[in-house]
């Protein structure tokens, strides 16, 4: 699963055909909680970028006596069914989530290694995600996003990330000429036919030391 990835920049959103509102600002990587852009549809038909926390429902939002527990990726052959994705995934609250690239651990070495994964020609991408809206006090609205995560079993290159023995996941990637469909689709199950693995000959990763803290410029700039 992953629960880590480098978002685009301000500038990297005109890839998308889209921008954020002037004063966004988010990290230069993103982890639960973490603010970062998302690209939904707007209510004119065209796409829309806004910035959400990472995590479905975010960590603030759970109550003192409830477990804490992870929303980050939402697992495709439940996402109908589970209580934290259900209605925005009935109600066809679709996203795409923009990235550099995204990280997995890597254990072949027999010690974990984080690997960054991305596109062959360098260029963004995005995976498919839900969104969903918050009250705040201030009677504003925020927003918060989760990935959605497949079955990576005997692919090339995904099939080489997690422990031995741990089920082998993958983000989907979103191919660019289905951006619009996927954001258009209101219907769940015709949304499942979007739920398939990215080509491994389009991919490229590399071992991705995490950075130094506080050593990277914020993605926003």
């Amino acid at each position: 699963m992953c629960i880590n990835y480098t978002p685009v920049s301000q500038h990297g959103l005109d890839f998308f055909n889209t921008v954020a509102p002037a004063d966004a600002e988010w990290p230069a990587e993103t982890w639960q909680d973490y603010r970062a852009p998302i690209i939904r549809l707007g209510a004119n038909g065209e796409r829309e970028t806004l910035v959400g926390s990472y995590g479905m429902v975010p960590q603030k939002k759970i109550p003192p006596h409830v477990k804490k527990f992870s929303t980050m990726n939402a697992r495709s052959e439940d996402v109908g069914t589970k209580r934290s994705y259900a209605k925005p995934w009935r109600e066809g609250q679709l996203c795409l989530v923009p990235m550099d690239r995204f990280y997995e651990p890597n254990w072949e070495t027999g010690k974990h290694v984080r690997w960054g994964i991305g596109m062959r020609d360098t260029r963004p991408f995005a995976v498919a995600g839900l969104w969903r809206e918050w009250p705040e006090a201030d009677g504003g609205v925020a927003y918060s996003f989760t990935q959605l995560t497949i079955n990576a079993a005997g692919h090339d290159l995904m099939e080489h990330f997690h422990k031995p023995g741990q089920e082998k996941r993958s983000l989907v990637i979103v191919p660019p000429d289905e951006y619009d469909e996927w954001l258009h689709c209101r219907n769940p199950e015709l949304a499942r036919a979007f739920l398939g693995l990215y080509p491994a000959e389009l991919m490229a990763a590399e071992p991705a030391p995490k950075p130094p803290k506080d050593s990277a410029p914020a993605a926003g700039d």
